[in-house]
């Protein structure tokens, strides 16, 4: 089972628009509605691949329940803590060649006895969990320990805990050693204060990570593939290119190929890059269930091509 927190879940509306302009009336010819938030796509990808997920999440008004309706139907088991303000409502506008135009609410304020009852909820359902993945932005409300502390509580408890956050929020938790951090190139960049121009640049933050506390480093480079760095050593997935239809949640499915498929080297870094391959090719922040996958797509490699520019053609 792996245990999924969400402190700031969303509804996520999606509009396929036969153009985007500005000032008109437009007319979708397509839209959908997903439960969402990062740590919500690990359960609904682990639910897709067939495994077993609970999520923790705080949910207030008809929002809230509607997403508590939606991972059900899901078949993910909804840990729910309430909360005085309404779930946000996220919306995306996808154009025909793929562009994105993301609109993020800030979602509700979270007081100190529901962050502290989250923490709770984490505690109480985690005794069987394989992996706990705290994951996404803090709302408003707890500070930037808050993750910290979720990682202090998880190792006392004997449990392990992949952490897919940034900024301040995941500065402040790599002193506590979490098992995994799953930072984009961009928040890599950010983490280690400097631009990264080549996959070498990407791997010498990566080991500043872990020389900073984190256990392991799950890298996503966008089109140019992902790092993994961990005690078995430094590993680099790419895939074939694929034509892409939505990117919304594919870093999320990457993060729950990876630790269903054990969470620690090349198996499992190919089982991320095969997920996150499959979830670009879906709608929206459709999740891929095995029958999306393509593991002939991948390839994993420790001959890492350090000389190789970020955000070129590869």
């Amino acid at each position: 089972m792996i245990l999924t927190l969400t402190p700031n879940p969303s509804l996520d509306r999606t509009y396929e628009l036969p153009g985007l302009e500005r000032g008109a009336v437009l007319r979708s010819a397509g839209d959908r509605v997903d439960p969402g938030g990062k740590g919500v796509n690990v359960s609904r990808a682990v639910a897709a691949a067939g495994g077993r997920t609970v999520a923790v999440v705080p949910l207030g008004g008809p929002e809230g329940a509607l997403l508590a309706r939606l991972l059900e139907e899901h078949g993910i088991e909804v840990a729910g803590v309430p909360v005085a303000e309404s779930t946000r409502v996220n919306v995306t506008l996808v154009e025909p060649d793929g562009t994105l135009t993301k609109v993020n609410a800030a979602g509700p304020q979270i007081e100190r006895a529901a962050a502290e009852a989250m923490l709770e909820a984490v505690r109480a359902r985690s005794a069987d969990a394989e992996w706990i993945a705290c994951c996404g932005s803090l709302p408003r409300g707890p500070g930037p320990e808050w993750y910290a502390e979720v990682v202090d509580r998880t190792h006392r408890g004997g449990g392990r805990i992949a952490l897919d956050t940034s900024g301040a929020a995941l500065t402040a938790a790599l002193g506590k050693r979490p098992d995994v951090v799953k930072p984009n190139a961009a928040e890599l960049s950010e983490a280690v204060g400097r631009p990264l121009a080549t996959v070498g640049d990407a791997v010498k933050a990566a080991e500043e990570l872990r020389g900073r506390g984190a256990r392991a480093v799950l890298a996503s480079l966008g089109a140019d593939g992902q790092l993994l760095l961990d005690e078995t050593g430094t590993y680099f997935g790419t895939a074939a290119q694929v034509v892409a239809r939505s990117d919304v949640g594919a870093g999320d499915a990457s993060l729950a190929g990876f630790l269903a498929a054990g969470g620690r080297g090349p198996a499992a870094l190919a089982a991320a890059v095969a997920n996150g391959t499959a979830a670009v090719q879906l709608p929206g922040s459709a999740m891929p269930g095995p029958a999306d996958l393509d593991p002939a797509l991948v390839t994993t490699t420790t001959d890492i091509p350090v000389d190789r520019a970020l955000g070129q053609p590869t």
